[in-house]
């Protein structure tokens, strides 16, 4: 946690992300929902370079180009994906296919996990919001070495596993990438240059985005800038979701 701490400070220092005023909640502050029992973690406002990351040479023509994303409010975000334990408190239902409390819920599709997060007082998080959680001032593809912060398919053993069995990220979020896909609000439109801000993608679309990557997708897409596309009623064993709060 010590180490966690020192990443805050310094990102801040650096202007990765804005300092919050005296008295106001500060950046990796927790606190839980008591209506799905699970922490979220206080993400605070800032500017980042979304898209593909610097020298990252994986990156896919839907990625690019780079450009500066402003978020000009904070946020609460799940420090885990939406929980088997927590789904089932909520909606008394458990579709999961890789049963297990602390697994991620999967087989929702995007109107199911939008519901979960309105019931407990949330939303979905925004792509640009998604992005800028997992990164947590980094500018690398990924936030810390493969294997130690992720789930993908050269060490998940062919399944789901237990949420924050890796290293977080500098906010203390686990598994903003790997073990399971992620719903976010969007839908899916292409990047243009120019700095945006507080971006919630276009009004009306054909295809929704996870992020993230899973257990079953190879390393080039369990990257903080990876974009997929869904249609909306998807459902997989490889797709869930965690809520965000403002």
């Amino acid at each position: 946690m010590r180490t966690i701490g020192v990443l805050l400070m310094a990102c801040a220092a650096a202007g990765l992300w804005a300092q919050e005023p005296r008295g106001a909640v500060a950046a990796g502050a927790k606190k839980v929902n008591p209506k799905d029992g699970l922490t979220y973690v206080w993400i605070p406002p800032g500017k980042f370079m979304m898209g593909c990351s610097p020298g990252d040479t994986e990156c896919g023509d839907d990625e690019k180009p780079a450009h500066e994303v402003t978020l000009t409010k904070g946020f609460w975000l799940g420090q885990t994906s939406v929980t088997q334990q927590a789904y089932e408190r909520v909606t008394g239902n458990n579709p999961a296919a890789h049963k297990g409390p602390n697994f991620p819920v999967e087989e929702v599709d995007w109107d199911e996990a939008r519901a979960y997060c309105m019931a407990i007082g949330g939303r979905l998080p925004t792509e640009a919001e998604y992005e800028y959680a997992a990164r947590a001032g980094s500018t690398e593809a990924r936030y810390g070495k493969l294997d130690d912060i992720a789930w993908h398919n050269g060490n998940s053993g062919g399944a789901s596993h237990e949420v924050a069995q890796k290293e977080p990220n500098a906010f203390g979020l686990y598994d903003m990438i790997g073990n399971s896909w992620q719903w976010v609000a969007d839908w899916y439109e292409k990047y243009s240059s120019g700095p945006r801000i507080d971006p919630t993608g276009p009004p009306s679309g054909t295809l929704k985005e996870p992020k993230g990557g899973s257990w079953g997708t190879g390393a080039r897409s369990v990257r903080a800038s990876h974009r997929d596309t869904v249609e909306i009623g998807h459902r997989g064993n490889k797709l869930g979701m965690r809520c965000a709060m403002d």
